[in-house]
């Protein structure tokens, strides 16, 4: 990393970690600034290795100021950021921009529209995080569209729609309306009929090949202009399964010398053999390109502003074609960039997650190691985290990246204060303990006296992990219990007072009793790992998110008599 690098991420990092630490009246977080600051700094992604070191200098640096200190150096470094930072702590904070043109609108009404060929992945999340935003902005609406019109390419999943409905929940989000695209076959039928009586479209069964070399010559098809009758007639055909696929399409009329090759006259429908797998769709064989149904339906119900990728430009100008025709208003339209996702090996690809599923490279769309929003939810991850990490990412033209770490603190402020403490060891090797209490008693929760402690039983050994044994002669603390001096392969116990720890750094390590814990399978992102948990762990019930003390945050998955499972969220 260059100077010049350096001082960029030094002077992002600390606008990032004075805010964190000025918002939570608290000492600034690694985790919490490397979020935003990589989500924000996309450029910044090919030095991650060397970033966090950076940014721990500069948090240590903003840890030592006092907090009157930090909200005065972070009004110089970014007024701007403090400015929303009060807006928020007195109500008023707007987390996203403003839609254009809402007052010319009664309702702003907006529209999630998935193509419901698998479950979801995280990149999925930003539609309805965004969009559910904007209805609790501003009073609105919110449709989920399935544009399922494709049988053959995106072939749909059955279980999907049902699936992606459960994850917009999980989000926090309740549709205002839900529709099928291949419920509504006849609606788009009779508008290509009513767009062939307006003149604005024509059969063709031009091979595709031909017809290209043609549109990029800026060639009128031979078929253009072949009267109505013709073309209802053959349209007509087409809907009753008269021709073959590839033998006939439906084209819109539009400007065959477009500076686009693109928008000229493009294909509305075509035929496909392939049946759909929805029973109620499986006799059609005449389907809309996405294009005109997707046009078609956001006039129908309503839509009032379209949030699409940047990359779909040319849709909004092959539908303003359509709408040109039936003298429709079109919505307003944001544009964003794509996001990106850290940490993860798997690309953001239904596709590619179903095909290393199929091979047995993952368990299921809620393996540890896929990046979906079932896999989130089974860590115990919260919705509203992914959400408030969508919403920091805004609606930029250009591409995003979403540290997972932005969504782990998120999660962490959620669910820190009722997730009770235990301890788990992995690998662990035994040591005898000599004198010394019988039990250890380590509090529920470190914040909350009124939940009691734990009690952690000594019968003669203990269980620490292999980085935690002193070498000999040395102390540990046992969280819970007291001092220890690891001496010939024994822990003897010292009755030394927390001032061990406080002023000689006496290491401070978490332990089980050597028999009676609880055999567990921790599920992670880097494969399962085999421990045991503390015996008090068989009081926390299925779904129960906890901390396990120096490992992390993990959400109970299942019990059973020879083990129970876990899966691991983040530290």
């Amino acid at each position: 990393m260059d100077s010049e690098l350096r001082e960029r991420v030094e002077r992002e990092a600390r606008k990032h970690a004075l805010l964190n630490a000025v918002k939570y009246d608290s000492e600034a977080d690694v985790g919490a600034v490397m979020g935003p600051l990589m989500g924000q700094n996309p450029d910044f992604r090919p030095h991650g290795d060397e970033i966090p070191g950076v940014v721990a200098q500069v948090v240590a640096e903003v840890n030592d100021a006092s907090p009157g200190e930090r909200r005065e150096r972070l009004a110089e470094l970014a007024p701007d950021l403090l400015e929303e930072l009060e807006a928020e702590e007195e109500g008023e904070t707007q987390v996203l921009p403003d839609l254009p043109n809402v007052d010319g609108y009664d309702e702003v009404r907006m529209r999630a529209a998935p193509n419901p060929n698998g479950p979801w992945h995280l990149g999925h999340a930003r539609m309805p995080a965004v969009i559910g935003t904007y209805k609790e902005m501003y009073d609105g609406s919110f449709v989920v569209r399935f544009d399922d019109t494709d049988p053959e390419t995106k072939r749909p999943d059955l279980d999907a729609y049902d699936a992606i409905l459960d994850a917009i929940g999980y989000l926090g989000f309740e549709p205002d309306e839900v529709l099928r695209a291949s419920d509504r076959l006849e609606l788009y039928y009779d508008h290509a009929r009513r767009l062939v009586e307006l003149g604005g479209a024509y059969t063709c069964s031009c091979p595709g090949e031909a017809f290209s070399e043609k549109k990029n010559a800026g060639e009128p098809c031979p078929h253009r202009d072949k009267d109505a009758e013709t073309t209802m007639a053959e349209f007509e055909a087409m809907v009753d399964g008269e021709y073959d696929a590839g033998e006939m399409v439906l084209r819109v009329k539009t400007d065959i010398t477009h500076k686009n090759p693109a928008l000229r006259d493009w294909v509305a429908f075509r035929i496909i053999d392939t049946p759909h797998p929805r029973p109620e769709a499986a006799e059609y064989r005449c389907w809309p390109m996405l294009d005109f149904q997707s046009g078609v339906d956001d006039h129908l119900t309503g839509v009032t502003h379209i949030i699409r990728g940047i990359d779909l430009q040319d849709s909004a100008k092959r539908q303003r074609f359509v709408y040109d025709y039936f003298d429709w208003s079109y919505p307003e339209v944001v544009h964003w960039g794509h996001v990106q996702v850290d940490e993860y090996d798997v690309k953001l690809s239904t596709s590619t997650i179903k095909e290393l599923i199929d091979r047995g490279e993952l368990d299921g769309w809620d393996d540890p190691r896929a990046p979906t929003l079932a896999s989130l939810r089974r860590r115990g991850i919260r919705g509203q985290a992914i959400v408030d990490a969508m919403i920091e990412l805004g609606t930029s033209t250009s591409n995003v990246e979403l540290s997972m770490s932005s969504i782990y603190a998120n999660n962490r402020d959620a669910v820190d204060d009722e997730a009770n403490r235990y301890f788990l060891v992995r690998d662990g090797v035994e040591l005898p303990v000599v004198g010394g209490p019988d039990a250890g008693h380590p509090p529920l929760h470190p914040d909350h006296d009124e939940r009691g402690t734990r009690e952690v039983p000594v019968p003669g050994a203990v269980l620490v992990e292999p980085d935690d044994v002193p070498p000999n002669g040395k102390r540990v603390w046992l969280k819970g219990y007291g001092c220890v001096r690891h001496n010939r392969d024994a822990f003897e116990y010292t009755g030394d007072d927390i001032d061990a720890v406080r002023e000689e750094d006496v290491p401070v390590v978490h332990w089980v009793p050597a028999d009676g814990g609880v055999p567990l399978r921790l599920r992670t992102m880097d494969g399962d790992v085999d421990g045991v948990a503390e015996p008090d762990f068989a009081d926390a019930a299925v779904d129960d998110v906890v901390q396990f003390e120096r490992v992390g945050f993990a959400r109970v998955d299942a019990r059973g008599d020879d083990e129970s499972v876990a899966y691991f969220a983040h530290k």
